[in-house]
């Protein structure tokens, strides 16, 4: 019986075991032009025992840019400070995914250098809610629509962008298409109000998904790109009336690329059945961040020996457990993550977690 601590080969990638850290954004690329520090190097040099690494959602563009503090790879600071990261995780036996991620609308101006720059999506549609900035809270904008133009050189910064991190160090890349951001925006049918070729019915929604993907895995190798979807994530102020056809279809485009993965997101409990189909559908390495986070439970480990999952992908549990595995193999005990430090701050609650 396959289990959560034995081996696996990510399409060409040997993994030590079947346990991921999920990406969390944590607000705290403090150096010169959003580039991160040697407390980032600490951090998840400390976590380089997860079979893999998958990092916070790093803007590929100044304008994909959605939170204060986030990182970028789009720079040559960038890549060079990232390579200490990569570095670290490497000398430790570990291996490591750079998620990439553009915010779309989720994202103010406040927070680009020239604030006269307005957020970009499939449609002129803003987000309910707030966005939390070193000004305070900020009432979203509406953003401006891409026109079909503009749609190619934004699939190009993911591009770049992934050759950036192949530059780094990185073992690969994850797209992030899931929890409300502009990939996520052009697959549902509330941010997508567009009627050409990049919206209205599903093929034409997942377009853009597709279309990123293809040209990450012709820039950088299918076998180091992977994919995150949610389907039914309500996150953002996204919602999504035809999940159950939406996701089927998106990885029927893709399963013929021959993807390192698939990382599913189940953020709304009941939508195991979606999960399941994906499953069933692709033929690859299939990441799962379950609905039930709890370590020990059979929504959890019990995943990998059901077959549903080839990996589980674990997020705050692995914040607040820099040794995750080995406590998950000794069943405990874990530290309780201090949710007050999650996003910003200095070095508490990011690089000082007890190991066993």
């Amino acid at each position: 019986m396959t289990t959560a601590f034995d081996p696996i080969d990510l399409s060409g990638t040997q993994l030590g075991n079947r346990i991921a850290m999920a990406p969390m954004t944590r607000s705290r690329a403090f150096g010169e032009g959003l580039t991160v520090t040697d407390s980032t190097v600490e951090y998840y040099g400390q976590r380089a025992s997860a079979g893999l690494i998958i990092t916070e959602g790093i803007q590929p563009s100044v304008l994909g840019q959605g939170y204060p503090n986030t990182p970028g790879l789009h720079s040559d600071e960038q890549i060079v400070a990232w390579r200490k990261v990569t570095d670290a995780v490497h000398a430790k036996g570990g291996k490591i995914f750079a998620q990439i991620m553009h915010a779309g609308r989720i994202g103010h101006p406040v927070l680009w250098p020239d604030q006269e720059l307005v957020s970009v999506a499939p449609s002129a549609v803003a987000a309910a809610g707030q966005l939390y900035t070193q000004e305070g809270p900020k009432d979203f904008i509406a953003p401006r629509e891409l026109s079909a133009a503009e749609i190619p050189a934004v699939i190009g910064e993911f591009v770049d962008a992934s050759r950036n991190a192949i530059e780094a160090g990185f073992d690969g890349v994850e797209l992030h298409g899931a929890n409300g951001y502009l990939i996520h925006q052009f697959l549902a049918d509330n941010t997508n109000l567009r009627t050409d070729e990049w919206g209205g019915s599903v093929q034409n929604r997942i377009r853009f998904a597709v279309e990123v993907t293809k040209a990450v895995a012709e820039a950088i190798g299918a076998e180091r790109t992977g994919l995150r979807v949610s389907p039914g994530n309500l996150y953002n102020d996204i919602a999504e009336t035809d999940p159950e056809a939406t996701y089927p279809a998106l990885v029927k485009e893709l399963e013929p690329l021959g993807l390192g993965y698939l990382h599913v997101v189940e953020m709304v409990p009941g939508f195991r059945e979606v999960t399941l189909a994906l499953r069933k559908q692709f033929s690859g390495t299939f990441i799962l961040n379950p609905a039930t986070e709890g370590p020990t439970d059979h929504g959890a480990l019990g995943l990998i020996e059901d077959g549903i999952a080839d990996i589980l992908a674990f997020g705050a549990l692995f914040l607040a457990n820099p040794d995750l595995p080995a406590r998950l193999k000794a069943e405990g005990p874990y530290n309780t993550p201090d949710t007050a430090s999650f996003f910003g701050g200095d070095d508490k609650g990011y690089i000082d977690y007890p190991a066993l």
